[in-house]
């Protein structure tokens, strides 16, 4: 997973093409890009790692990818 930040004095940010072109880098074959710019944010055990680029910080996440720990399962034997 990557999270590009909006460009501000602190980012540069990332166009589409840059994106695509890093994640073939990385050996990518799928990607899905959700959104960009200022509403970009990441949260990891609740706190936000990185840094959005909107003035009022970050935005109420209409798009969202949660990734969890599943549960084992149980294989029962009859």
């Amino acid at each position: 997973m990557l999270t590009a930040d909006g460009r501000t004095e602190q980012s540069a940010g990332l166009d589409l093409y840059d994106l695509a072109a890093y994640f073939l880098e990385l050996g990518a074959t799928d990607a899905m890009n959700l959104d960009g710019g200022g509403s970009t944010t990441m949260f990891l055990d609740g706190k936000v790692v990185n840094k959005p680029s909107d003035k009022e910080g970050e935005r109420k996440v209409s798009d969202a990818i949660l990734v969890t720990l599943r549960k084992p399962v149980s294989k029962k034997r009859n």
